[in-house]
């Protein structure tokens, strides 16, 4: 029997949630985005928004919703084989390709690189990312109490840090807002839209859902819309207190050109305003914090990929993929935080609308009745968009035929978000396919073995 859950914990599961998204990392993203939108910051930001606070909470809501116990089993409603896939690229993804490798760089950007000289070598970040990534690996192969204390001590500090310093800048600019760079003189709320993706929170959403439905499950809620009632209220708490820091520190790095110049990327800038406001002492508690905090955010990823790997193969050690997971991981730190961006964009412009619309199909999963072709036509025609973006996003001269072809042909294309329509013609197709087919309306036999567990 559901039992009701007092107020007091869904705030904390707020709270928590809160917590969750608002890692070290994601601090840089919205402070970069101000400098470059400067006086279009406000439309950048409510882009930015969009898919940095609302698409994650959406997520998490979409996670209950499906009654799914992880997201291999969620994503598999498209295929057995696209479950593992997916599931797969994204733990990647968040995990050593990326999040993990960022976490070394964020420190080293915020914490170190601002009291060295100009002229440093690679030697600095190459000693301090073996230093983070070694204590990584042992607290991962040797969980103790002492990260979970040490997080939750810093946690709060960090964030009364943060909301000082965004007050503080809000209150007192450091200058006034300069014209944006070419990139966001048009289109500034798309450009943020895209931006947003960079948190990687809304591929995170899926793996942090469980945490929160499991939490909310133990409470004594069991009905579905007893789950999403206190899940909705918990995100709707997450998402005020994101989206107001967010909205700060967009403002902080817009006001920011005029005193610290522009800078490469929203750890310099964050690092620069800080020194800014409260001189070099400042400077260093910000950078302990932000390094601890990252290193707590390191450990929790290396021991979630190395439990989903060792699940996925079971005959490798979870100690052997763990310590893989660190030394690959402090190898990527080393191109640098600005490089490690650049590398991240055209993986997550392919991942992140294939994301999107796994959640929406999970939100309509009862109207279509699990439809499998239609599952399936809307993420293939996802896809071959998506896998565009991807490749324009690198770079490439061979896609620039085709793509010009799309910027001509298929609407919002240019502005980043040409999956959308294929997206809905691609599950309308499935669905006239599926009424030519025995299975028409019926759930794939993985979802009906699933349900018979």
């Amino acid at each position: 029997m559901s039992k009701k859950v007092p107020f007091s914990f869904t705030v904390v599961i707020g709270l928590m949630l809160f917590a969750l998204f608002f890692g070290a990392g994601n601090l840089i993203f919205p402070a970069m985005l101000g400098q470059s939108a400067g006086t279009n910051v406000w439309i950048a930001t409510a882009g930015f928004l969009v898919t940095g606070v609302g698409l994650p909470l959406i997520g998490v809501m979409a996670f209950g919703f499906s009654g799914k116990e992880d997201l291999q089993s969620l994503a598999s409603r498209v295929h057995p084989i696209f479950g593992v896939v997916f599931t797969t690229i994204l733990y990647l993804a968040i995990g050593p390709l990326f999040a993990i490798p960022r976490t070394g760089s964020v420190s080293f950007e915020i914490g170190v690189k601002p009291f060295l000289s100009e002229n440093s070598t690679f030697m600095p970040l190459l000693i301090f990312t073996v230093i983070f990534f070694s204590i990584t690996c042992f607290f991962s192969l040797n969980p103790a109490k002492i990260v979970d204390i040490v997080g939750k001590l810093l946690t709060p500090i960090k964030i009364t840090f943060i909301g000082i310093l965004a007050v503080v800048a809000c209150v007192n600019p450091i200058g006034k807002m300069q014209e944006p760079i070419e990139k966001y003189q048009t289109n500034a709320f798309f450009n943020g839209f895209q931006e947003g993706y960079l948190t990687m929170d809304t591929l995170a959403s899926f793996v942090f859902g469980i945490i929160i439905i499991n939490a909310i499950k133990e409470k004594g809620a069991q009905t579905k819309k007893d789950i999403m009632a206190v899940c909705l209220k918990a995100v709707l708490i997450a998402a005020v207190i994101l989206a107001a820091i967010y909205t700060a520190l967009s403002y902080m790095g817009a006001a920011s050109v005029s005193g610290i110049g522009r800078l490469n990327n929203g750890g310099a800038v964050l690092a620069g305003a800080s020194n800014y406001y409260f001189g070099t002492y400042g400077g260093i508690l910000l950078g302990l914090m932000i390094t601890v905090a990252c290193l707590t955010t390191s450990v929790g990823l290396i021991t979630s990929c190395s439990t989903y790997f060792h699940k996925l193969f079971p005959a490798i050690p979870y100690k052997t993929i763990a310590v893989a997971l660190c030394v690959f991981s402090a190898v990527i730190a080393n191109v640098g935080l600005t490089q490690l961006i650049t590398i991240s964009v055209p993986v997550l412009s392919v991942l992140y609308p294939l994301a999107i619309v796994l959640i929406f199909l999970t939100f309509l999963h009862p109207v279509i009745k699990g439809n499998r072709f239609i599952y399936q036509g809307s993420m293939l025609l996802t896809f071959m968009i998506s896998i565009m973006e991807g490749l324009k996003a690198t770079g490439l001269h061979v896609v620039s035929l085709i793509d010009t072809f799309f910027i001509h042909h298929l609407p919002l294309y240019e502005l980043g978000l040409g999956w959308i329509i294929p997206a809905i013609a691609g599950g309308l197709a499935g669905f006239v396919i599926s009424l030519f087919t025995k299975s028409k309306g019926e759930e794939t036999h993985y979802e009906l073995m699933e349900q018979n567990k």
